[in-house]
């Protein structure tokens, strides 16, 4: 049973690709590639969640800057670490030495463009 309702897969393959402006041939091969893994039915069918849904939004923003499969796959991986060692910081008791907790900060843009050797992918602004 799944607790997290946002984590509970609903949406069919056809419904999800609908939702976010791609292709059902694109949804197989982002899994064949390990960018997301939905969840499946007892028959196997695929059961995309709410945040297979932001994940994949997030894959077609990557794409849109010209990011490769393979390099989505690193931001992504990347992001999520990111996202855990966060949480655990955010976790763990404050001692006398600790500083304040900072507040939750925004994901900074991802910016592609071209530079002498070919694309420069830098996070931030500019």
């Amino acid at each position: 049973m799944v607790l997290n309702r946002q984590a509970r897969g609903v949406y069919a393959i056809s419904v999800a690709a609908e939702l976010v402006g791609t292709g059902q041939q694109n949804l197989r091969l982002y899994e064949r590639r390990g960018l997301l893994e939905p969840a499946r039915t007892e028959g196997g069918t695929r059961r995309y969640s709410e945040d297979d849904l932001v994940t994949l939004r997030r894959i077609a923003e990557l794409l849109a800057l010209g990011l490769n499969l393979s390099g989505i796959r690193l931001v992504l991986g990347l992001e999520k670490e990111n996202e855990a060692l966060r949480a655990k910081l955010l976790d763990r008791p404050a001692g006398p030495s600790d500083a304040p907790r900072q507040p939750e900060r925004r994901r900074a843009p991802l910016r592609v463009s071209e530079g002498a050797t070919g694309p420069v992918a830098t996070i931030g602004e500019k």
